[in-house]
């Protein structure tokens, strides 16, 4: 019975990982990192190996939920950071910002060409094309050949439109009503 079910097991993860696709989660709603994050735990109860590397942020040790998480409960979750210790807007941009985001895209790059990983997830990346940090033209050519059975998703405001149409899924988050707009700043375990 025990072998019947790892080999139902090995047939359902190599079925699954046939065809690997291209998502983006974008728009100016929150939930973009969240949504990614929950198909992270998807993959993970199927026995993936997730790589997130997160783009423009930094100090997560203390900060992001997912770091803490990733390292005490879920070892197949590696979760890697590329950004100073702060969110990167248009507005507080310097060069070690733009220093940064190229470290990680060339992480990201090796990453993707490795086999370690099912899932990739490039947390915020749209907003390096959207500022310039990242070249869009090296981002479609190295989604252009990525191992065919890799998923990667691109996570970030303002995706850029030559991404969006070589996506295989993009979905926008839309904000209707955010506590934000009245006052209430990132809430610990929630943002």
């Amino acid at each position: 019975m025990l072998i019947e079910k790892i080999i139902y097991y090995l047939l359902e993860v190599v079925r699954v990982l046939e065809h690997g696709y291209i998502q983006i989660y974008t728009g100016d709603g929150k939930g973009k990192t969240t949504a990614s994050l929950g198909l992270a735990l998807r993959a993970l109860g199927h026995g993936w190996k997730v790589l997130v590397i997160q783009f423009t942020k930094g100090d997560g040790a203390t900060t992001y939920g997912e770091i803490t998480s990733s390292s005490k409960f879920l070892p197949n979750l590696d979760v890697v950071q590329f950004g100073m210790d702060r969110v990167c807007y248009s507005h507080n941009v310097c060069l070690d910002d733009y220093k940064e985001a190229k470290k990680g895209w060339e992480f990201a790059k090796k990453a993707i060409n490795s086999g370690e990983y099912q899932l990739i997830i490039l947390d915020e990346i749209n907003i390096c094309t959207s500022m310039n940090m990242i070249k869009v033209s090296d981002i479609k050519d190295t989604l252009l050949h990525k191992p065919e059975n890799l998923e990667i998703v691109l996570t970030g405001r303002y995706a850029h439109p030559e991404l969006v149409a070589m996506a295989h899924l993009v979905t926008e988050m839309k904000p209707i009503k955010h506590y934000f707009d009245t006052g209430v700043m990132a809430r610990q375990g929630i943002e």
